[in-house]
């Protein structure tokens, strides 16, 4: 940087693109280039030119179907020696181009909705972050690991310099420190939107958001400082070369410069976002803003613009509207403003800005240390309204949008918030807006002649059909196309076979409009594009059916042959075991007889070490209605419940863990059984969820399912205690259980538990499981965490 109390002015106003810049990043070449993107769906390329003042648009870049949101810098390699442009968009890709092609090299697919930040690093390796709440890192053309754990867009990524070490910031208000592809830190402090991210040393790096705030952390996890000087949502941060000097931009209508910690210059500009700001390696910033123009300034007088550029840029500052809305000029009340005398007196400080009433009308001035004079920033209007120029800029549940308008159906009624961008459909958008908040469908043409009354008709160019079916990831469906893309499973959820139907298959969720609040996705659907709920609420007990008869006589006879003499079984016993084992399995049909129920019994009162083959054919003649009346009834049921608790010890064998809870599973498949279940509920839950403190995701996979099963039957009594132990112990088992089979079993217990009960979904909010279940909104994999997921955050 140059010398100390040097001044910033502008170098040159760059004009090319047709919309706002919404990224800028530092080019390598040729040298002394950038590159910007736009809302205007393009990249380009700016070479500085010979005059040593301005620069020349080298090319432009297309490859994008909507908005480009960011870009960056993938480093020279032996392949391409130049380096590479990476650009991501509104689209969900991200766009790889060689420094001398205006085509794509190739295209990076794999978001499920915008891209809206790049970070690379060494060995080609890029990181991008998305709308969709994952990042994901990209190995040349194929994505190497997804990161989960937000809650919320991500806005911010950045590689650090240590290998392995990257950094998400989210609207979650949170960042997070990743090592090889975990979740080390979550960094909290920031009170809103997490917008940028910069590197400072190996150990320290900076954020801003929307909480007009810039914090310097350590990777350590601690806040060193935090800086306040913007007034209004900050987008972006970039630190100049070889020092921990940095710059910011913001929707203040600001680009400041930081010096040792202290705003030093406060630069307006004649946009109101300015969205974006990198810095050259020799120190000058290059800003995007709203007004689609790119601007340069330099601390360098041989670079200084001439006296009438800069005055024609004052002028256009002078002539700027300013909304006082926005609160970056705080609060005015024209009656009260002093007149023109006022500007008489000096600032005491840079930046510092000034409010005066002339001839009725209100300007606004800011104080120039370096030039010792007050210098006009625009005049002060009434509110913009819905005659906005500027796009993206208002924040709704994490993500950007156009406009959001507060809708009041009824007088009385409470009002609702309805995201638009000028993009969408003003029809879909209203159908949407009515389904998700239960409004009746007559008030549709009033909606949709509201959006475009208060939007003034105004569209952008024409979008592709790429938006992403929220449940599916899909191509959006649209009416009367015959859509090849079907979101309902064709296999049962449990078990993969046939499809499962609950008894009413009912249960919709309605198309959910403008933007998921959990996950930060795009939520368009249309009017027939219903996806149905074939989770939950589940009607019947899932049971554990797959057996294996001859191995499991085989293992006890083996075990048989090792057993002390009291506990051996005669050969007669071992038959009468396997004629059980045929009968329970449907391989004849005799009746199990008294007879061969005493001879279980005996069995699996064998010690714990070889017990399980017992246990196994417990497990699967309990299912039996003749033996599951046997051991569920009055007279029995004492001793097969303390026989089956005893084997739910955490420091006993797994093997029994896991073989008594498939037993209890498999006892709601009779009456008997789930009277039985139900009048022990406390104790054998109680126990039960002991056995969470394992690692073996098969005993978390019984676990879940046994409380799938307590939630149907709770389903169908009003039982308000037992719901709450149910809950509770969800809430308790989704904090250890990482097996996604287990979480997807305890997803529809959930479902299932507050489906058609207010006082459930109450208390599910409550014990905060919706911020729990959050991130499997954004599972990938299997599809059915995630459909499940949505429409269980649909009821809370």
């Amino acid at each position: 940087m140059a010398g100390e109390g040097s001044t910033f002015r502008l170098r040159c106003s760059l004009l090319g693109h047709g919309q706002d810049v919404r990224g800028l990043t530092r080019g390598l070449f040729p040298e002394g280039s950038f590159v910007s993107v736009s809302r205007d769906r393009t990249a380009r390329l700016w070479a500085p030119d010979g005059l040593n003042r301005g620069f020349t648009e080298m090319h432009c870049m297309s490859g994008h179907s909507n908005f480009v949101s960011c870009v960056c810098i993938i480093p020279p390699s032996d392949l391409y020696p130049r380096g590479l442009i990476a650009t991501g968009g509104n689209d969900h890709n991200i766009c790889i181009f060689t420094v001398d092609s205006s085509a794509p090299l190739y295209v990076l697919k794999g978001h499920k909705n915008t891209v809206c930040s790049l970070s690379s690093g060494k060995f080609g390796t890029l990181l991008s972050g998305s709308w969709d709440t994952t990042a994901k890192v990209w190995l040349n053309d194929r994505c190497m690991m997804t990161l989960q754990g937000h809650t919320a867009a991500i806005w911010a990524v950045k590689i650090l310099p240590e290998q392995g070490l990257m950094l998400t910031g989210s609207a979650d208000k949170t960042i997070k420190l990743w090592k090889a592809g975990r979740c080390e830190r979550t960094f909290t402090g920031h009170e809103d939107c997490v917008r940028g991210l910069a590197i400072l040393s190996e150990m320290e790096f900076l954020s801003c958001a929307n909480d007009a705030s810039v914090r310097r952390w350590q990777i350590s996890g601690e806040c060193l400082q935090v800086y306040y000087g913007h007034t209004n949502y900050i987008y972006s941060i970039s630190v100049f070369p070889r020092c921990k000097d940095f710059v910011t931009t913001g929707e203040d209508r600001s680009l400041r410069i930081w010096k040792q910690g202290e705003c030093a210059q406060t630069i307006r500009l004649p946009a109101q976002s300015v969205w974006c700001c990198c810095v050259l390696d020799n120190g000058d910033i290059v800003v995007g803003a709203s007004d689609g123009i790119i601007r340069v300034f330099t601390e360098s007088l041989e670079r200084t613009a001439s006296a009438e550029e800069i005055q024609a840029f004052e002028n256009e500052l002078a002539q700027a509207s300013i909304d006082p809305k926005t609160g970056d000029l705080g609060d005015i009340n024209a009656d009260d403003l002093p007149g023109r005398e006022h500007l008489k007196d000096p600032g005491t400080r840079d930046g510092q800005t000034r409010l005066i009433k002339d001839n009725g009308k209100v300007e606004a001035y800011q104080w120039s240390v370096s030039e010792g004079r007050w210098i006009k920033i625009g005049d002060v209007v009434g509110s913009s309204g819905a005659t906005q120029q500027t796009s993206g800029k208002v924040l709704f549940e994490g993500k950007e949008y156009d406009y959001v308008f507060t809708i009041d159906v009824n007088e009385n009624g409470p009002s609702y918030k309805l995201p638009y961008n000028i993009t969408d459909d003003p029809w879909l958008t209203a159908y949407n807006f009515l389904q998700k908040n239960d409004l009746n469908p007559m008030f549709l043409d009033q909606v949709a002649k509201f959006i475009m009354d208060n939007t003034k008709g105004q569209t952008l160019l024409s979008t592709s059909n790429q938006f992403s079916d929220p449940f599916t990831g899909a191509g959006r469906y649209v009416p009367g196309s015959s859509s090849g893309s079907s979101a309902i499973p064709g296999a049962d959820p449990f078990t993969g076979a046939g499809r499962y139907v609950p008894g009413s298959a009912s249960n919709t969720v309605p198309p959910v409009g403008g933007v998921d609040p959990f996950t930060g996705m795009d939520a368009y659907q249309s009017a027939a594009a219903k996806v149905e709920n074939i989770y939950f609420p589940k009607k019947d007990a899932v049971t554990f059916d797959q057996a294996n008869p001859t191995q499991i006589l085989g293992k006890l006879k083996e075990l048989n042959g090792s057993a002390a003499e009291e506990h051996k079984l005669t050969e007669d016993d071992l038959i009468i075991l396997e004629k059980l084992l045929c009968a329970t399995c449907n391989t004849s049909t005799e009746t199990p007889t008294a007879q061969q129920l005493q001879t279980l019994w005996r069995a699996v009162n064998w010690p714990e070490d070889i017990v399980f083959p017992a246990l196994d054919i417990l497990r699967l003649s309990v299912r039996h209605p003749t033996v599951n009346e046997n051991f569920c009834s009055e007279k029995e049921h004492v001793q097969f419940i303390i026989l089956l608790l005893k084997f739910l010890n955490p420091k006993g064998k797994q093997a029994n863990q896991l073989l008594a809870l498939r037993a209890l599973c498999n006892c709601f498949v009779s009456h008997a059984g789930q009277k039985l279940m139900m009048e022990q509920r406390d104790e054998i839950m109680t126990q039960a969820i002991e056995t969470k403190s394992g690692n073996n995701k098969n005993i978390h996979i019984a676990l879940a399912t046994l409380t799938l099963n307590y939630a149907v039957c709770l389903h169908k009594v009003n039982n308000v205690e037992g719901k709450a132990q149910c809950l509770s112990v969800i809430s308790t088992v989704m904090e250890v259980v990482q097996d996604l089979e287990a979480i997807f079993r305890l997803l529809v217990a959930l479902g299932t538990l507050i489906s058609d009960d207010t006082n459930a979904v109450q208390l599910a909010k409550s014990l905060g499981v919706d911020s729990q279940i959050k991130k499997y909104a954004s599972v990938s994999e299997p599809a059915k965490v995630k459909e499940c997921c949505r429409f269980v955050l649909n009821l809370l």
